[in-house]
């Protein structure tokens, strides 16, 4: 269950950010092929936010016009996914995986599951690593991007990039 509060994120580049007022409704996972397409992975995790207590803050979106009845947001300049729309409704659906703290939103539906990889019910009994435990070589690979890292920190900033 969702509490209502402000909810902040954004693109991986800060390109475009925006902050969403109000209870975000209707946490789900959404299977379908568009969905997995428009993500480029296995499922896009959505939710509700309604209209009059969203906005931009930083920058446009890019969209595309999935169906009649559907537009997709994304960041132009690095391709983060961002917002399902349907213009005509009072509320425009979150990519949760955008949001500054995605861990504050748990899905509780899902839904195109006609569509979900029959694999996904095995995914707990999979090995797992922690991302150090590559041994020597992947810590380096590690700490190398962490050097590196040009993507935006998850929270606002008065701009960015920051300046060298």
């Amino acid at each position: 269950m969702s509490i209502a509060r402000i909810y902040t994120g954004g693109c991986q580049c800060g390109a475009v950010r925006y902050r969403a007022e109000g209870v975000l409704d209707d946490p789900h996972l959404c299977h379908c092929r568009m969905c997995q397409k428009a993500a480029g992975n296995y499922f896009l995790p959505l939710a509700n936010a309604a209209r009059d207590g969203f906005r931009l803050t930083r920058g446009e979106p890019g969209w595309f016009r999935s169906s009649e009845h559907v537009r997709r947001g994304f960041c132009r300049d690095c391709g983060t996914p961002l917002f399902y729309d349907m213009p005509e409704e009072r509320f425009i659906n979150i990519v949760l995986g955008s949001l500054d703290d995605p861990e504050d939103v748990r899905p509780h539906a899902q839904s195109g599951v006609e569509s979900r990889m029959f694999w996904f019910s095995q995914l707990a009994r999979l090995p797992e690593k922690e991302t150090d435990a590559a041994g020597p070589a992947g810590r380096e690979h590690h700490l190398a991007i962490l050097e590196s890292n040009r993507q935006h920190p998850d929270y606002d900033t008065d701009h960015w990039p920051p300046e060298d």
